[in-house]
Parts: structure tokens; C-alpha cells; sequence
């Protein structure tokens, strides 16, 4: 007679509490925020409802409200003018920029919160693509990208930044970017590697926010390809070459499976990032009544740590760290 009975574990909220296997908190969380310019403004992000571009003074008052409830760490996008745009993303070094004013005021406000801050130049960049192209071809040029994405980091860096995030996936800049950190005095900036990032259809929202889409063509060409997942392994083993503290994989939802494998091939501290679209469809589909949204929202965040998450980016984050307070 087979006497397992797994039902057993099953029983009662206690027990099941005592053998929950993942656990997801609020310090599990990161939440990406949009800065605009200007004073007093909350502009709504009509594709992701219950999300808005923020101006540095309101900034400061969302990431307080984050940290109060148990947020350790805010990611910081900004959109800008396309005046201010230009071929070779001149405004992302520019110390006196939307970012760099941004991080300031937060170390000043919040000296406790941890910042993050993206490398790429897809938002200063007049072409809107993460690296810069050779107009003639149209390629995306990966090593003369490379200064520029370590200038933009030393940049970041010099305002305060805690944690830089390039996520342009060009060849190399892990350790680029590490090395030029080291000579600056920067020893102690970390780099979180969007080590596989995915050519993906779930970027669509964060780029109406941002105004980022590329001009002509597509990001193909340096992103990944969504049918890979030994690729994933690669540009994980040279990243952690390289010098990257944290991995992680962006998309979250659809690339569990990679999230999972490069956990057994690592021992560094993973993160994923819960992208817009992902976040955007739980939002559309809880307004219709066809889900009950917070439960699939915490469903969702669950399944990354259960995966091999140690920290997820969620826009869901101050929505989620609220309902955790309850429980």
C-alpha cells in the first residue's frame, strides 16, 4: 500500500506556511521609475496603468514611499527631449543631466536607498538604439559604443549611482565598463548585467514611456534571439569574467526556463526584470474582470524567486509591497 500522501503538507495555512519552499518580500524587490523634466509633474503612462513619468522632486517622494514600505532599491529611466538627443548620446554624461540631477537628489534625500541606474543609449540616442549606428550600413557599432557606455556609467557613478544596469548588450562592456569604474575611484559600484536580454515583443509599453523605439530597423542584431537558451550560458559565463556582481534575464514570464538554468550555472546573485508588457497584460486583463489581478500579480512575482530570482524589477513593486504589508 502506498502510504504517501502529500495532501498532508497541504492541510492548513500553518503547514503550508512551514513548507513554502519560495518566499517572495519586499527587499526581494526593485522598482523601475521614469523621470521627466520639470517640477510637480505625474504624467500617467497610458500603457501601463497605475504607472507614470515623474518629475526629480516627485521622484524623491515615490522612492521614499517605496523604501518606507520595505523597497530597497529604485531604477532610474529617464525620458527626455529630442532636443537633447543626438548619434552619439551626448546628454548621458552630462552631469548636470535629468539622471545625474535625479540620482543626486535621492542620495541626499535617501542616503540608505539603493540606486540603480541604466547604461544604454537608446534614451539620449536621436536613433534610438542602444549602441551607435554606422548611418552608411546601419550597423550597430559595438566597440565604438563602448566609450561611450563607460563614460555614461563613470558618469552615473560620480552622481552617486550604487548600481549600474547596461543593458545594451554590446560585446565586452561588462568589463569595459568595470575597468573604467576601477581607474575613476569607483572600486565599489556594483554592475547588474542584463547578461540575456531578449529581443522581445514585451518592450512595447516601456518605449511609449520613453520614447525609445528605434528610428529604422529593430534591436536584433545585439539582442537575443528568443529560440536560444544556450546562448544565455555564454553571455553568462563572460559577464561573470568580466566582472559583473549581478546577473539578469529580461524578460521574466516567458524566459523562466532560462532564469532556472542559469541559476545551476551560477553562484552570483540573479535578478529578472518583470518588463512592461508582462505587466501591462495583468493590468488589461484585471480591468476587464477576466483575473483577479493582485493574485496573479503575486502568483507572478513568486514564480521568479521559485525559478532562482534573487531580486526581481516589477513595476508591480510598490502594488506588491503594499499587499505583502498585509499579509
Amino acid at each position: 500500500m502506498n502510504n504517501a500522501r502529500p495532501r498532508r503538507n497541504r492541510k492548513s495555512n500553518a503547514i503550508r506556511s512551514m513548507v513554502r519552499e519560495s518566499s517572495l518580500t519586499a527587499a526581494d524587490l526593485i522598482a523601475p521609475l521614469f523621470i521627466i523634466e520639470g517640477s510637480g509633474l505625474n504624467v500617467p503612462v497610458e500603457s501601463m496603468p497605475g504607472q507614470s513619468r515623474f518629475s526629480p522632486d516627485l521622484i524623491v517622494k515615490e522612492a521614499s514611499e517605496l523604501f518606507d514600505l520595505g523597497v530597497p532599491c529604485v531604477s532610474l529611466f529617464p525620458a527626455l527631449e529630442d532636443g537633447l538627443k543626438d548619434s552619439v548620446a551626448s546628454e548621458s554624461t552630462n552631469p548636470d543631466g535629468l539622471l545625474q540631477r535625479t540620482v543626486k537628489m535621492l542620495k541626499e534625500a535617501l542616503p540608505e536607498l539603493m540606486v540603480m541606474t541604466d547604461v544604454a543609449l537608446d534614451p539620449y540616442s536621436s536613433d534610438g538604439h542602444d549602441g551607435i549606428v554606422d548611418h552608411a550600413t546601419g550597423e550597430i557599432l559595438n566597440d565604438q559604443s563602448l566609450d561611450v557606455l563607460a563614460n555614461m556609467a563613470v558618469a552615473q557613478a560620480r552622481a552617486g549611482s550604487d548600481i549600474v544596469g547596461p543593458s545594451d548588450m554590446m560585446d565586452g562592456r561588462v568589463a569595459f565598463i568595470r575597468k573604467a569604474l576601477d581607474e575613476e575611484g569607483f572600486q565599489n559600484v556594483s554592475i547588474m548585467s542584463y547578461t540575456a536580454k531578449y529581443a522581445s515583443a514585451f518592450y512595447g509599453p516601456f518605449r511609449d514611456a520613453l520614447d525609445s523605439a528605434p528610428k529604422k530597423g529593430d534591436k536584433k542584431t545585439y539582442q537575443m534571439d528568443p529560440s536560444n537558451s544556450r546562448e544565455a550560458l555564454l553571455e553568462m559565463q563572460l559577464d561573470e569574467k568580466e566582472g559583473a556582481d549581478i546577473l539578469m534575464v529580461k524578460p521574466g514570464l516567458p524566459y523562466l526556463d532560462i532564469l532556472s538554468e542559469m541559476r545551476n550555472h551560477t553562484h552570483l546573485p540573479l535578478a529578472v526584470y518583470n518588463v512592461s508588457g508582462e505587466y501591462a497584460m495583468v493590468k488589461a486583463a484585471a480591468e476587464r474582470g477576466w483575473i483577479d489581478g493582485e493574485k496573479v500579480m503575486l502568483e507572478m512575482l513568486t514564480s521568479f524567486k521559485r525559478a532562482g530570482a534573487d531580486m526581481v524589477l516589477s513595476y508591480f513593486s510598490k502594488e506588491a509591497a503594499q499587499l505583502l504589508r498585509q499579509v
